[in-house]
């Protein structure tokens, strides 16, 4: 009797897994880096996937319950609010330099930031670019009515935004929602409308500079 030869597994660059999963690169490269997707290391260091995992991962995860944006949020909100109050702020270079009036006008900015990713969360495209023009004016200007540099006023905002980060992580851990595509299509909308507003902040930093030379 003729044995069946076993067809050898093809080994899958990161852009090729991208293209399969429908995402962009570096959303397969955050999924890696935190063990959501099955990840090999060639001996130089390069991430490699096995196409039998991926197929099998991607049907797994096919059928998978998302968590609704709104709980989600509810969750997140205590959180940053918990994070805000633990001592992490005070102990922020940029927020030392800050008097206490300062102190307070920032301490607002976390829930400004959720609230504006629940409107993208819920919102089109057309409203995720104003509110990220808005929040973006709104950390760009704070920052040089409270007299800092652009470096410090870009530090501010990655803090805020890497504790909602955290927060919505854990909002979904929480709620027992397996890694998979739920994850995934969560954590690329916040890398996009939080990018949106990094940049604008930093557009507006350079305006509101040019305008006063």
């Amino acid at each position: 009797m003729m044995q069946t030869r076993q067809q050898p597994d093809t080994w899958l660059k990161l852009t090729e897994v991208a293209r399969i999963l429908g995402v962009h690169s570096s959303t397969v490269r955050l999924w890696s880096d935190k063990g959501i997707l099955p990840t090999h290391r060639t001996s130089g260091g390069h991430r490699r996937y096995l196409k039998s995992e991926i197929e099998l991962w991607q049907e797994s995860t096919r059928e998978t319950p998302e968590l609704q944006p709104a709980s989600a949020m509810q969750s997140a909100i205590g959180q940053v609010r918990m994070q805000i109050a633990d001592g992490r702020l005070e102990a922020e270079p940029w927020y030392q330099k800050l008097d206490e009036p300062a102190r307070s006008q920032y301490r607002t900015s976390g829930m400004t930031l959720v609230r504006g990713l629940m409107t993208y969360m819920f919102g089109g495209e057309s409203e995720a670019a104003s509110e990220a023009y808005a929040l973006g004016y709104e950390y760009a200007s704070r920052a040089r009515r409270c007299g800092l540099k652009a470096v410090d006023a870009t530090r501010a905002f990655l803090f805020f935004r890497n504790i909602l980060l955290e927060a919505m992580i854990n909002a979904y851990d929480g709620a027992h929602v397996p890694p998979g595509l739920a994850w995934g299509k969560m954590l690329t909308k916040m890398h996009n409308f939080t990018d949106l507003i990094l940049v604008n902040l930093l557009q507006t930093y350079q305006t509101l500079e040019e305008a006063r030379l």
